[in-house]
C-alpha cells in the first residue's frame, strides 16, 4: 500500500482551512482517507466563537475516527454522526443555525478487501483510477448548476474591473445570492450543523480489485484541472501518483503566480488553500 498526502495555506499569513487524513484499522485490513475544505466566511459576524480550521479539525477528526472504528456504518451514517458530535461541542456558546456558521466540503473514502466505498460533498474531488488506467472523477455537480441569474450575476463581477467599487458591489451581491443557495433547496450543501445534509453528498462503491488508486483533491488543488486546464483528470492522477502530492500543489502554485489577478483564469481567490491526498490500496 501507497500513501501520501500534502496540503499548503493559500496565503502563509493565514491558517490553513484544509484537512487531510488516512488511518489504517488495527487488524490491517483496508483503511479510510478523510478530506475536508473548510469554507472562509465573508468579513462579518458567523454567530461562532470559533475558527474555520477549529471546526475542520474536529468535524474531519470525528469523521475519520467514525468511519475506521465503525464499520457497521455507512460513510453517510458517519458523517451525520460527525456532524451532531461537532455541533455538540459548541452549540451552548454558538449560534449553529447562522447561515455563516463553519463548514466545509467532504471527501471520504474507505476500502476492505473486497470494496472501496465513497463520499463526496460540494466542491472537493475523488478520483477513481481504474485498473485500466481509465480515471473517474467522483464530483457533486450542484454548485455548477446553480440557476441561471446566479451564474449571470458572477459574469458580470468578472467583467467588472478588479479593485473597482463596482466589482465590489457586484461582488455582495453574487455572495448574498449564493449564500441564499447554500444548503437550501435548489441549492447546494456543505458540512455544518445540520446532520441531516449527510444523505445529500454523491456516495457510491466500486469492487477494490477495479481500482489501482485513490486521489482526494480539495477544490485548490483541483482547480489545476478545473480552472487551470494544465492537464485532464487522468493527467493529475499520473501526475500525483509519479511525483507525489506536493508536486500537483506546486504546479498549481506556479500557474497562479503567472496569473495573479485572474484575468485568464477568473476564480475567487487568486491562491486557495490546497490539499492532496493520494492512496494506491
Amino acid at each position: 500500500m501507497h500513501i501520501a498526502l500534502a496540503t499548503e495555506p493559500g496565503d502563509p499569513q493565514r491558517p490553513n482551512e484544509d484537512y487531510t487524513s488516512v488511518a489504517l484499522p488495527a487488524s490491517g485490513q483496508g483503511g479510510v482517507l478523510v478530506l475536508l475544505d473548510g469554507v472562509t466566511p465573508p468579513e462579518e459576524n458567523d454567530g461562532c466563537l470559533h475558527t474555520v480550521p477549529w471546526f475542520t479539525a474536529r468535524l474531519g477528526g470525528a469523521m475519520l475516527e467514525l468511519s475506521v472504528s465503525h464499520l457497521d456504518m455507512t460513510l453517510p451514517e458517519s458523517l451525520a454522526a460527525a456532524i451532531s458530535r461537532t455541533a455538540d461541542t459548541h452549540r451552548t456558546t454558538c449560534d449553529l443555525s447562522h447561515p455563516r456558521t463553519p463548514q466545509a466540503t467532504l471527501v471520504a473514502a474507505r476500502w476492505s478487501e473486497d470494496t472501496v466505498e465513497h463520499l463526496v460533498l460540494s466542491d472537493s474531488v475523488l478520483l477513481l483510477e481504474r485498473t485500466d488506467g481509465s480515471v473517474l472523477p467522483v464530483l457533486d455537480p450542484r454548485l455548477d448548476e446553480l440557476p441561471p441569474a446566479v451564474r449571470d450575476l458572477r459574469a458580470v463581477v468578472r467583467a467588472l474591473p478588479r479593485g473597482s467599487a463596482e466589482r465590489a458591489a457586484a461582488g455582495r451581491e453574487y455572495v448574498r445570492a449564493v449564500e441564499a443557495l447554500r444548503n437550501a433547496e435548489g441549492g447546494f450543501f456543505t458540512a455544518a450543523a445540520d446532520p441531516s445534509v449527510a444523505a445529500r453528498a454523491v456516495t457510491g462503491r466500486t469492487p477494490r480489485s477495479a481500482l489501482r488508486s485513490l486521489t482526494a483533491l480539495s477544490d485548490g488543488a483541483s482547480r489545476w484541472v478545473e480552472v487551470f486546464r494544465e492537464g485532464s483528470w487522468a493527467d493529475c492522477v499520473a501526475l500525483v501518483a509519479g511525483q507525489g502530492p506536493q508536486a500537483l500543489i506546486d504546479r498549481v502554485r506556479a500557474a497562479e503566480a503567472a496569473d495573479p489577478a485572474g484575468a485568464a483564469h477568473p476564480r475567487g481567490k487568486a491562491r486557495d488553500d490546497a490539499a492532496v491526498i493520494f492512496v494506491a490500496p
